[in-house]
């Protein structure tokens, strides 16, 4: 595995673009340029999950969904409810 050497550059060259990709987000959720609904795969990719652990999490209900001609649709604002009602903070001593 080769060895990369990460200079302060690279750091703040990268930190430049992670600030401008968030500014870009919440400058496109500001104007509603977002999307509402997501399809299942997308909400895999957003969560990084498996069919199956999308489909547990929609039979035991803590993911609300509407079914629209066969294709299962979910509410971005839903989703990150969710996340939010299950977020988990860790006190350190």
């Amino acid at each position: 595995m080769p060895t990369s050497i990460i200079t302060t550059d690279d750091l703040r060259e990268f930190k430049l673009e992670l600030l401008e990709d968030i500014k870009n987000l919440l400058t496109q959720q500001a104007t509603g340029r977002l999307k509402k609904y997501l399809k299942s795969s997308e909400v895999m990719e957003m969560l990084k999950i498996s069919p199956g652990t999308l489909q547990n999490l929609r039979i035991n209900g803590t993911l609300p969904y509407s079914k629209v001609g066969g294709i299962i649709f979910y509410d971005i604002d839903e989703i990150q409810k969710v996340m939010t009602e299950n977020r988990i903070y860790h006190k350190y001593e």
